[in-house]
């Protein structure tokens, strides 16, 4: 089969690669396919969008924001006192965390899973983290302010969407990892994927 694909290429045809080629063994999908990254990518842009208007009020390039359900609710929680705990505006951090969502979701191909462990486990660390974050700030709302805001239940949907197509592929990278360690070769050289 090397060999049929290697004349293909270098006839400059195309062939169709087989997505459950690159799955783990044992799984009936792969974890890193593009039909499991696309949504996360599409969602992290939606996630950067959102939280970028959002910094963007709270760095006063607004002077008001969208808010079509819940009057003032936005006003009050995006210039509270959790919003400014940080000496940049939590938005900002969520667009940033956003894009590194986006970035890391994009990098590899279908078999990144085992071939680069490392980017899927950055990308974890990007995604699952910051969505259970998303829920502590889903929390505050109705607590410390007793209203919500539109755009950033929006954003915190965004987040929690996201958690468990990044988490599938993250288990499949740990179960990679972990077996070629316990296989005799070094953490550094299993998350490079060799």
């Amino acid at each position: 089969m090397n060999a049929i694909r290697e004349r293909a290429l270098r006839a400059g045809n195309e062939i169709r690669h087989d997505p459950m080629e690159d799955a783990p063994p044992g799984w009936t999908y792969n974890p890193s396919s593009w039909g499991q990254r696309t949504p996360i990518c599409i969602l992290a842009f939606v996630g950067f969008f959102v939280a970028t208007w959002l910094a963007l009020f709270q760095w006063g390039a607004f002077a008001t924001v969208w808010e079509p359900l819940f009057g003032g609710g936005s006003h009050r929680i995006l210039t509270g006192s959790v919003s400014r705990l940080l000496p940049v505006p939590d938005a900002a951090l969520g667009a940033l965390g956003y894009l590194a969502d986006a970035v890391f979701g994009l990098m590899g191909g279908t078999a990144r899973w085992r071939r680069l462990p490392w980017v899927v486990i950055l990308f974890a660390v990007a995604v699952i983290p910051f969505g259970l974050t998303s829920v502590t700030l889903f929390i505050l709302q109705p607590t410390l302010y007793d209203t919500w805001c539109t755009l950033c239940l929006l954003s915190v949907a965004v987040s929690l969407a996201m958690v468990p197509y990044a988490w599938d592929e993250f288990v499949a990278s740990y179960h990679w990892v972990r077996g070629r360690t316990d296989a005799g070769a070094g953490i550094w050289s299993a998350m490079m994927g060799r």
